[in-house]
């Protein structure tokens, strides 16, 4: 199964419901042995938290340690037009992680910060790509692309020379949110992909945290609606680093201190 799931990747250049279809109708498509890695949902080295998914990728091409997909990890996201406030919380967020892999998106502004960060302060670091991993995509971070193999983790669910077509970038996020124990948003608009990361992590039972923004504040809209929705607010990156019974008895302990 692992041949023909490759040959299908390879023939519909990764299209999860195109290879899913090509399954049922039993296709044994030719394929040649690649250069980049791979692992199939048949094999016992898929990452585990990716067969929670609803839609599994069938397949995954990586560069670099695969192990990190096991390890304890924040995702973190958030928008491509990066404002100085959710720039500086985001370094500030990954820093307080040390222990912790960072899974984002490989996108410019918030992902490509929280990446960049991760290399130098955290445990690891994994880039989640919506194209063939030889595809730089933004070329502003083809850095990261020749970074990250060398200790931490590229994967792509697109084979190799797959372009960046848009809709790669909404369906990429339910790895994210997989490969996550939870998701912080660090500045999202109402109309942000980051909603779609988070939906997947509600559907995950991930928690969702979010940076507070000022009231009318258009960077932060989404943030704002998912604080007021139920998400957990982010005051300070030492949050982060408490395990779920601190964060409850810090607020219980807030709500006994309270007076109106």
């Amino acid at each position: 199964m692992r041949k023909q799931i490759l040959g299908l990747a390879l023939r519909y250049q990764g299209e999860w419901e195109k290879i899913t279809e090509g399954l049922k109708r039993g296709e044994k498509p030719p394929c040649a042995e690649i250069a980049v890695p791979y692992v199939t949902w048949a094999d016992a080295e898929y990452p585990a938290l990716l067969r929670q998914l609803r839609f599994p990728p069938w397949i995954l091409f990586y560069q670099g340690n695969l192990a990190l997909a096991d390890l304890p990890a924040t995702g973190i996201v958030g928008s491509r037009r990066a404002c100085r406030y959710g720039l500086t919380m985001t370094e500030r967020c990954c820093g307080a992680l040390k222990d912790e892999v960072i899974v984002s998106g490989l996108a410019l502004g918030i992902d490509g910060a929280a990446h960049r960060v991760a290399l130098r302060l955290c445990r690891g670091t994994i880039g989640i790509a919506g194209c063939g991993l030889d595809r730089p995509y933004p070329a502003y971070n083809r850095d990261l692309y020749t970074e990250l193999p060398k200790a931490n983790l590229l994967l792509s669910e697109y084979p190799p020379q797959t372009p960046p077509l848009k809709h790669h970038f909404p369906w990429r996020n339910r790895l994210i949110a997989a490969l996550s124990d939870r998701i912080v948003v660090m500045q999202a608009g109402f109309h942000s992909g980051t909603m779609l990361t988070v939906n997947e992590a509600i559907e995950l039972n991930r928690e969702v945290w979010c940076l507070p923004y000022p009231a009318m504040n258009k960077e932060g809209e989404g943030c704002n609606l998912l604080i007021s929705q139920g998400a957990e607010i982010l005051m300070e990156p030492s949050q982060l680093t408490r395990t779920p019974q601190e964060r409850r008895q810090a607020c219980k302990n807030r709500v006994k201190t309270m007076k109106f």
